[in-house]
């Protein structure tokens, strides 16, 4: 689908992907939510914690009194030891489980006050990368990329090229359409990516999204990232990957034992 960008690099990603107008306005459906929230985007924080900690059950903390907010089009890592809490605070964005104190504001709503009709279409603004992949097993490659598309009510016609075209990007070109179980572990990783970006959700979330990579295709992915970056999307990559935060030059979140001890340069 040509979409009339001249500055698009195919080096950096699917010309599609990287539309500056294509897909501007995927999921937002006709939520009243979604609409207040279109207007909000501009103009406020995309994401602010409020002394938020998180607890499982009786166990301790995995996250106490974690402070931050982030403008539109940020990039930013989080990094910290296995168990710092870096997988729960991407839980807690995504909302897939609750605060247990404090308060999360997500496109300027109160997450906790967000009804359970209206939820669907602020999900649907961002992009995981699941560190387990999360894959539909039952469903090709291709179909499972293809999945944020479908939800958002797009005919199979409008996107089927664009998205052999980001699965041919990710090195996927001749697996799209084996069932998940028969790709290997770094496959399934790639498929992931692509399954987060193609909709350019206005909020990226990757959890360790080169773990199962080469130095090459690490490298291959951090462009894309970076450029969907420079397109407005909001992107939190958290990882164990020091050399690829040395070499992005972005500004660092980092957790140690379920609290915040370094805040970026120039946020809040």
């Amino acid at each position: 689908m040509p979409c009339g960008n001249p500055t698009i690099d195919s080096r950096v990603g699917p010309a599609f992907v990287l539309c500056t107008q294509f897909f501007r306005t995927l999921g937002v459906g006709t939520s009243p939510l979604a609409r207040l929230s279109d207007k909000l985007f501009a103009a406020d924080d995309v994401l602010r914690f409020d002394n938020v900690s998180l607890t499982y059950g009786r166990r301790a903390e995995a996250l106490r009194g974690i402070s931050f907010a982030l403008k539109p089009g940020s990039f930013h890592f989080i990094t910290g030891a296995s168990g710092a809490g870096k997988s729960s605070l991407m839980k807690l964005i995504y909302m897939a489980v609750k605060p247990t104190a404090g308060k999360i504001e997500l496109f300027g709503h109160d997450v906790s006050k967000v009804s359970a009709g209206d939820l669907p279409f602020l999900r649907r603004r961002v992009g995981v990368v699941f560190q387990d992949f999360r894959l539909l097993d039952h469903l090709s490659a291709f179909d499972n990329a293809a999945v944020p598309l479908r939800i958002a009510g797009l005919k199979p016609e409008s996107y089927r090229n664009d998205v052999a075209e980001l699965l041919a990007w990710v090195g996927l070109k001749d697996r799209m359409h084996v069932l998940p179980p028969t790709l290997a572990g770094g496959e399934k990783q790639r498929l992931a990516i692509a399954r987060a970006v193609v909709g350019r959700p206005e909020i990226l979330l990757a959890d360790e999204p080169t773990g199962n990579l080469d130095a090459e295709m690490s490298e291959r992915i951090l462009k894309l990232f970076t450029q969907l970056n420079r397109l407005g999307t909001t992107v939190l990559i958290a990882t164990h990957d020091q050399t690829m935060v040395a070499r992005s030059g972005m500004p660092v979140l980092h957790l140690d034992a379920g609290h915040l001890i370094r805040r970026a340069a120039g946020e809040e």
